[in-house]
């Protein structure tokens, strides 16, 4: 029992220290952005002039290496801060990307593209009923086309609020915002709770995709996945699309979309340090095709 106490303090020491700099990180900007895009497996679909999911990094405050979201994530959740690292996100995206956001879909509408950008939400948000009101205000401060949002939200989140997720996807979807179901196939319900859920992209579970050259259960899954998701009219986006061979299955399936680093591996979205609103910077996705 004492060694069990003794590796439990130590274990508490460690959390504390994450969890002062994800504090720090919020108070000083060391997180970052990063940005992954998402393309049509049907090369004739090329209406998207810009598609891609936003991505969270934290960077270390003594060394500069940038640390893995799923580092500090659970600890943010354990401790009550992913509130405020999604208010984060969404700020900063707005402040620093409003001119581009506003000026792409402009551009969009000129010549028939389209363009979406992904935003991921946590369950504390889900569950924040200040979080509808928040993300109102700052649409509407930083003039953002809702038609170019989409906000992320993973099946077990949704299924666990499924209340306050199917209130917060209507109230944005009136105003012309998207919405997607992600990680999906891997929560408690899938098929069952589909139904209720009015999103407009499913993101099928990188679990079954990686795999799906080698793995028959987790090729009929994924056929099965976006059989249903056709019939119910929503897109599909297969994750963890690692290589041509999998690119090639899953545009056989007739699977919608594809992201993962066999399309292109995550970029920054660099935003220089000011005292001012900070100008992001796109850095050109590179493909590893």
């Amino acid at each position: 029992m004492q060694v069990y106490q003794r590796d439990r303090t130590l274990e508490q020491s460690s959390e504390i220290k994450w969890i002062e700099q994800i504090n720090q990180a919020l108070e000083e900007n060391h997180f970052c952005l990063y940005y992954q895009s998402i393309a049509p497996t049907n090369p004739d679909l090329s209406h998207f002039q810009e598609h891609y999911e936003v991505l969270l990094r934290l960077r270390d405050r003594t060394t500069g290496k940038i640390i893995p979201p799923m580092t500090f994530i659970p600890l943010a959740e354990r401790y009550n801060l992913m509130q405020l690292i999604d208010r984060w996100v969404i700020t900063t995206l707005f402040a620093s990307q409003g001119a581009h956001y506003r000026q792409t879909y402009a551009d969009c509408q000129k010549s028939g593209g389209f363009c979406l950008y992904t935003i991921n939400l946590s369950g504390a948000t889900i569950n924040d009923d200040r979080f509808i009101n928040f993300l109102h205000e700052q649409i509407e401060l930083y003039q953002i086309p809702p038609q170019v949002l989409c906000f992320g939200i993973t099946e077990t989140v949704a299924i666990t609020n499924l209340t306050k997720a199917v209130a917060l996807i209507n109230e944005f979807k009136q105003l012309g915002c998207s919405f997607a179901l992600d990680d999906f196939g891997m929560g408690m319900s899938s098929f069952g709770y589909l139904k209720k859920l009015p999103v407009d992209y499913l993101k099928i579970d990188g679990s079954f995709i990686k795999d799906i050259l080698a793995d028959s259960t987790d090729l009929a899954m994924t056929e099965a996945i976006n059989q249903v998701g056709h019939v119910m009219g929503l897109k599909t986006i297969a994750e963890f699309v690692e290589n041509n061979g999998i690119l090639a299955k899953i545009r056989e399936l007739g699977v919608d979309y594809a992201q993962g680093y066999g399309i292109a591996t995550p970029r920054p979205l660099v935003i220089p340090q000011s005292n001012l609103i900070p100008t992001l910077v796109m850095e050109p996705v590179v493909s590893s095709k």
